[in-house]
């Protein structure tokens, strides 16, 4: 697989999932136009990603029985649709309509995983997936930024139409350079090809203890995202839209740093680089708890957690798809379901938190969750699970 193409499949991954990761900093302008709650907000996100998680399970695993190449560009043409619904929503109804068709399509990113994982060499596998895969990480932290700088232009609508004619085009162009997808079919029906999801995570041990780190460092991440507009919008703060979205960057310096994890899994070394990348995550709610008092604190926070994410995330799924060539799409489903399930969880969880204990409740929580993966990795590692 060509650096070329390894690119294209890291910018339409990006691009793909940055959809369902706009509304984060949006959330207080959606409630005031809708009427909602600060306090439940955070729904609309929870939305987004349980309609991500049944994309995981019923659409992703179709990459093993289909052809990818028309898969992806069939998927990405819906979505086209479904950012318009959002952009246009009358209702609060409506928009949560649109929100779930974007969620339930975005998971065409990790049937470019897949596809990428499938056409990689061997030997060159875990540095293909951490390329592609900091395209995914890029593209939900800089959803922040391009929504905040739309938004105070245009209005938050806009970022959703803007968002439809680009993957429009993005369409186009994977149409033309895609391979053609000349890998081995499964000969099994859809509901076999979806019972043999469990079936997976019955056989497969590392599917199923990296499956659990999934949930909880992106429970992290999202505890983290969701939330921080609230301290950041509020006073004595009051940063505008492209200001929160800015922070963004941030986190793109911790992704793009955290690419080297696939090269170091394909060294063997997927074990070590978990355990320094969770031990970093705890550490970065240090600086990350000053986040009212000091903004130079905030962004060394952010640079600390997303690398930590963007390693354990990398390296967990380096080391998944290497274990059934014939299944990477079901692999991939499987193990997102549980990313999936963290982002929304945090969601929810952090504007909750915040209403009732403020961003120091946050920040508990979130050392929490990251001192609970760090604990669940040693004990794997030692064999106790």
């Amino acid at each position: 697989m060509s650096r070329r193409i390894a690119l294209l499949f890291a910018v339409a991954c990006g691009m793909a999932v940055a959809n369902i990761y706009y509304a984060q900093p949006l959330l207080d302008a959606i409630a005031q136009e809708f009427g909602i709650t600060h306090s439940s907000v955070g729904i609309v996100i929870t939305i987004t990603q349980v309609c991500y998680t049944l994309g995981l399970l019923l659409l992703v695993p179709l990459g093993d029985l289909l052809n990818r190449r028309w898969l992806i560009t069939g998927q990405m043409l819906l979505s086209v649709l479904a950012l318009i619904v959002v952009g246009t929503a009358p209702t609060g109804i409506v928009l949560f309509i649109g929100i779930a068709a974007v969620g339930l399509l975005a998971v065409v990113t990790q049937t470019l995983v897949a596809f990428a994982a499938t056409l990689a060499a061997p030997a060159e596998r875990g540095r293909t997936v951490g390329v592609v895969t900091s395209g995914i990480v890029i593209g939900i932290l800089l959803a922040r930024t391009f929504a905040g700088v739309l938004t105070d232009v245009a209005g938050w609508r806009s970022v959703y139409l803007v968002s439809a004619v680009f993957t429009l085009i993005m369409v186009c162009v994977l149409f033309r350079i895609l391979p053609q997808d000349e890998s081995k079919r499964e000969s099994l029906s859809y509901l076999q090809l979806l019972r043999s999801l469990f079936t997976l995570f019955a056989e497969e041990r590392i599917l199923r203890i990296r499956a659990v780190l999934a949930l909880m460092i992106f429970t992290v991440f999202s505890i983290f995202w969701t939330s921080l507009v609230l301290p950041l919008s509020a006073p004595p703060l009051s940063l505008s839209h492209t200001a929160i979205g800015a922070f963004g960057l941030a986190g793109v310096a911790g992704a793009l740093a955290a690419a080297r994890a696939g090269r170091l899994a394909d060294q063997g070394l997927g074990q070590r680089t978990t355990g320094v990348a969770l031990i970093l995550l705890l550490l970065s709610w240090l600086p990350i708890r000053y986040t009212e008092h000091s903004l130079i604190a905030l962004v060394v926070g952010i640079v600390l957690l997303d690398l930590a994410v963007q390693a354990v995330h990398v390296t967990n799924q380096s080391m998944i798809l290497n274990v059934r060539p014939e299944a990477r799409s079901r692999l991939t489903a499987g193990y997102m379901v549980f990313y999936s399930i963290g982002s929304a969880t945090g969601a929810i969880a952090s504007t909750t938190i915040y209403a009732y204990a403020g961003w120091n409740g946050v920040c508990l929580l979130g050392a929490a969750v990251s001192a609970l993966a760090l604990i669940f990795w040693v004990m794997t590692r030692r064999g106790i699970y």
